[in-house]
């Protein structure tokens, strides 16, 4: 009896082009899946990161100075404007302070630093902001607001917190209120009073008597003069020490026009000028509606001999 052995089963026609077709496909490189909308296509590393504050105390015979440094590191939440959507930020703020023990005023500055989170700091940051002030702290997770106060005088300047770049500065502390109640569309409400040494020639005029600012997270949407007819009183208004200055923001009743539904209030701005002590007490009051996604220049109200005016830098 014979016997016979089982060799390989021979392949059929459709059998092989099947294989093919399987060893072409498995040769293929993976595609990527495409990124999700806004979202960061950095590649993220694990890190650990350490800062040290610091303090240091000298003497020179009778001078003693104090010279601090303190560091903080800080997470942003999502939708940081000027950034993807989906994107965070990781902040390092560091404040430093060198002042003669018993003289009046120090030297201060206030550095913020940006990475996109999960990019190691050693890296070099999306960028790097540096300003004479005491201390910053993020607004709504949008804007980096740095206090630049000096002895009694109160000011702040204002930057964008996903670029690093300076929206405007405000003598009065920052001002923010929505224009909707349904949804959050916040703007932001300053008023520059300019020293007598104002690097623009325009803002050193003697009727001027300050600059209003409205603005959203991402730009100016309006700029506009203050005057007086009389330069006395400008000068008054404009004096630091003299003067206490107040913003506010109200709601107004609103139709439903102009884009606006039947109850979404309107809102107006209101700049209060009073004058100090040993001045007689009066206060220069200024209401600017607003219209839209703008300041209603036209409708505003102010006293007598004064004028708001459409300004641009």
């Amino acid at each position: 009896m014979l016997s016979r052995t089982l060799g390989p089963r021979p392949i059929t026609g459709a059998f092989y082009i099947a294989a093919l077709i399987a060893t072409a496909l498995l040769a293929q490189p993976a595609r990527s899946q495409p990124a999700a909308r806004g979202a960061s296509k950095t590649a993220k590393v694990s890190f650990q990161a350490q800062a040290a504050s610091t303090v240091t105390y000298s003497t020179q015979g009778d001078e003693e100075t104090v010279e601090i440094k303190n560091i903080a590191f800080e997470v942003t939440s999502e939708g940081v404007p000027g950034r993807p959507v989906s994107e965070r930020l990781l902040l390092r703020k560091t404040t430093r302070s060198k002042q003669v023990v018993g003289d009046i005023g120090e030297e201060t500055a206030t550095t913020l630093e940006a990475w996109p989170l999960g990019i190691d700091p050693k890296q070099k940051p999306l960028y790097s902001l540096t300003v004479d002030g005491p201390d910053g702290e993020t607004v709504d997770g949008a804007l980096f607001v740095v206090s630049r106060g000096v002895e009694d005088v109160d000011w702040w300047s204002v930057y964008k917190l996903g670029t690093g770049q300076h929206l405007f500065d405000t003598y009065v502390p920052l001002v923010k209120f929505s224009l909707s109640r349904e949804i959050q569309e916040l703007r932001y409400v300053g008023l520059e009073v300019p020293p007598d040494d104002a690097t623009d020639a325009r803002l050193r005029e003697a009727h001027v008597a300050g600059v209003l600012t409205y603005a959203s997270a991402d730009k100016v949407i309006r700029e506009a003069l203050i005057t007086c007819d009389d330069p006395k009183q400008a000068v008054t208004l404009r004096a630091y020490e003299d003067a206490t200055r107040l913003i506010s923001v109200a709601e107004t009743p609103a139709p439903a026009t102009a884009g606006k539904k039947a109850g979404e209030p309107g809102h107006a701005v209101r700049i209060s000028i009073n004058q100090n002590y040993p001045s007689a007490p009066e206060t220069v009051n200024i209401v600017i509606p607003v219209a839209g996604n703008d300041l209603d220049l036209a409708h505003a109200q102010l006293p007598p001999r004064m004028h708001i005016a459409a300004w641009r830098r």
